[in-house]
């Protein structure tokens, strides 16, 4: 079976005080998904925009993907897939969730 599909995506970033947040939006026709995430710049080291824009958007991208994942097991089970895998649990410290 073939199959085309195409998925919108729009990133956003915000930066404040040492701090940026990325929040990456995913519109794939039938379900809309938000990431987040956050990155901090301690007082001792050096403020370099780029590392924190590129943290806190890999941090939204994998809370984005668990997301895509257990959506993904959740269209599975209705199949007879087994349940949701232990790692797809959230861990604690996975975020920097102090904003």
């Amino acid at each position: 079976m073939s199959h085309t599909a195409e998925w919108k995506v729009r990133l956003y970033l915000f930066e404040e005080d040492r701090t940026t947040k990325a929040r990456l939006e995913l519109d794939t026709g039938t379900n809309r998904l938000t990431g987040h995430g956050t990155a901090r710049c301690t007082p001792q080291d050096t403020d370099v925009p780029e590392v924190g824009d590129e943290l806190a958007v890999a941090r939204a991208m994998e809370d984005l993907a668990l997301q895509m994942k257990r959506a993904a097991y959740g269209d599975m089970q209705p199949a007879g897939a087994p349940s949701l895998p232990e790692s797809l649990q959230r861990y604690p410290g996975w975020l920097d969730t102090g904003a």
